[in-house]
């Protein structure tokens, strides 16, 4: 799947980020998914997301 933006480059403007959603949308519906899958998938997303963030704000584990 091919994406509006360079490997290197994090999107930062709320204009590449919704292109980025709607790519993303778009090739998980041309690839056959339905509405349960591409709300999994959103689900997975998310918890990727709120596990990197738990895990950055935890307190250094005491030595």
């Amino acid at each position: 799947m091919a994406l509006p933006f360079d490997s290197g480059a994090a999107p930062t403007d709320s204009r590449a980020v919704r292109i980025l959603a709607k790519t993303l949308y778009r090739e998980l519906r041309a690839a056959g998914l339905g509405d349960k899958e591409v709300v999994s998938v959103a689900s997975e997303l998310l918890s990727q997301l709120s596990h990197d963030v738990r895990g950055r704000s935890a307190p250094p584990p005491a030595e």
